[in-house]
C-alpha cells in the first residue's frame, strides 16, 4: 500500500462550498477513484490558512495516475476550478508532503 499526502488551497470564501461539493461527490467520481486502487481518501481543511490536507492510500502509483485522464475526473476538475487554486488544465495545485513518521498495523 502506498500512503500519499498533499496540500491544496481553497479560496477563502469557498471553504463551505468545497466541503459541500465533496459531501455530494458524484457517484461516477467515487467509482473512478475506487476502481483505480484508492482504498481511503480523506481531505482536511485548516480554515485559518485555507489549506487543504489530503491523505490517501493507493495500491499502485501508475494505476492512480490514470485517474487524471478520465473524462469524469476532468469534469470534476472543471467543476472545482472556480473555488480553488488550479493549474492551467484545471487540475488542483498539489504540493506533495514527505512522510516523516508512520506507525500502524502493516499488511
Amino acid at each position: 500500500m502506498v500512503r500519499k499526502a498533499l496540500t491544496m488551497k481553497v479560496y477563502p470564501e469557498y471553504i463551505d462550498e468545497y466541503i459541500k461539493r465533496h459531501n455530494e461527490l458524484w457517484p461516477e467520481m467515487r467509482d473512478v477513484i475506487m476502481s483505480h486502487g484508492c482504498k481511503t481518501y480523506s481531505i482536511f481543511v485548516d480554515r485559518e490558512t485555507k489549506i487543504l490536507y489530503a491523505y490517501l492510500e493507493i495500491e499502485d502509483e501508475a494505476e492512480w495516475a490514470k485517474v487524471a485522464d478520465t473524462e469524469i475526473n476532468r469534469k470534476w476538475w472543471d467543476y472545482m476550478a472556480p473555488i480553488m487554486e488550479t493549474n492551467p488544465d484545471n487540475s488542483p495545485v498539489e504540493i506533495p508532503l514527505e512522510e516523516a513518521f508512520h506507525i500502524g498495523i502493516e499488511e
